[in-house]
């Protein structure tokens, strides 16, 4: 019997040491890098953003969001016999609600209306002086978004069956935001979406070895312990800001509408497989991920400009289209030929909220 003791003594020893070194760890990262980790998340990255040319004969629009903030954006009309459905779309940081029209040419000819929108301080949109847009998501980012879709919704040309996403990078983020939570959101599709923990947590590990010589305890740190200092500088800029970060990956469970994602396999911005982590997380049982060869952040349309577009109308066909709506007729994402670059996953979830407070805000992410 003694020597159950001592090995019960034993392993609550052992197990109180690995407590005892990942505190350790945590305080000598947290003291001597939180510093650099804050001012390099709050680094804004060398883009060059796309902003298109206003388009004749177009719609343009404002409308309010919850604070009253003035927003603006443009409605880009079908050119089909007949509307097939509506999709709201998301920009990228800092291009303007021009910018859209190169993404969604090919789906405007297939009858799609577009509404793209752009968010506060962006674009032609109001100028909040207290705030500083980051490519990180913000809580201002999803009440804008929900004021997009509010709008989308009140018009009197609305479509009663709902309304798709289609959003890039960081409008793709908030789109998966806003669709885990609009039950009127019938589809989603996306184009090099992040969400802030998956891809800071990966990066602290890179922005750590540029500064610290202790290879070894790099090595041994899990990645739960440098997602802990990363939640310390995240709720330290959220605070400074007075700006809460969306907690999207908690988000994405509840996500059950199809998703269709794309990224480029040579993305060195957001890596590959910080969108593979975003996509397991993702509750939807029809889900895709297409990673396409090649192609950096926001690139795939230029490497793959005909699949790139047959593909999304295709999507869009499927779960947004005429026929969507009648399971004899609609085709399920998994019977379209799919290529060699697709993954695929399945899982199952369920949620709604309206406009207002954000339940699952946090002052920083997890």
């Amino acid at each position: 019997m003694m020597w159950l003791v001592w090995c019960c003594c034993f392993a609550a020893a052992v197990g109180l040491g690995l407590v005892l070194l990942c505190v350790a760890i945590h305080v000598y990262y947290r003291t001597k890098y939180l510093e650099q980790i804050i001012r390099i998340f709050e680094e804004k990255p060398l883009f060059i953003i796309p902003r298109g040319k206003r388009e004749p004969n177009v719609e343009d629009v404002s409308f309010r969001a919850v604070d009253g903030a003035k927003l603006c954006g443009c409605y880009l009309a079908h050119r089909s016999h007949s509307r097939r459905g509506v999709i709201l779309f998301g920009l990228e940081f800092g291009s303007n609600r021009w910018a859209a029209i190169p993404y969604c040419d090919k789906l405007r000819d297939a009858g799609y209306d577009v509404f793209a929108y752009e968010p506060r301080n962006q674009g032609d949109s109001e100028v909040e002086s207290t705030y500083a847009p980051m490519q990180w998501v913000t809580h201002k980012d999803v009440a804008d978004a929900r004021a997009a879709a509010k709008y989308l919704k009140g018009r009197t040309d609305a479509d009663p069956r709902g309304y798709g996403i289609f959003g890039i990078s960081k409008g793709g983020s908030v789109g998966l935001l806003l669709a885990a939570e609009d039950p009127e959101v019938r589809c989603v599709a996306t184009d090099g979406a992040f969400a802030t923990y998956t891809t800071v947590v990966p990066y602290m590990r890179r922005w750590v070895s540029i500064y610290s010589s202790q290879k070894t305890l790099q090595r041994l740190a899990p990645n739960f312990l440098y997602g802990s200092i990363a939640l310390v500088a995240m709720k330290r800029v959220a605070t400074q800001r007075q700006v809460q970060f969306p907690r999207i990956e908690r988000s994405l469970k509840n996500l059950t509408t199809p998703v269709f994602m794309i990224h480029g396999q040579a993305d060195t911005y957001i890596k590959p497989d910080m969108a593979k982590s975003l996509f397991r997380k993702i509750g939807a049982v029809q889900k895709t991920l297409w990673l396409v060869a090649k192609a950096k952040h926001n690139q795939a349309p230029q490497v793959e400009p005909i699949l790139y577009h047959e593909k999304l109308v295709d999507f869009f066909e499927t779960h947004l289209g005429e026929l969507a709506g009648d399971s004899e007729s609609a085709t399920d994402l998994e019977t379209l030929p799919v290529p060699r670059m697709v993954d695929t996953v399945a899982m199952p979830a369920l949620a709604a909220r309206e406009l207002a407070p954000l339940p699952r805000l946090a002052n920083a992410q997890g």
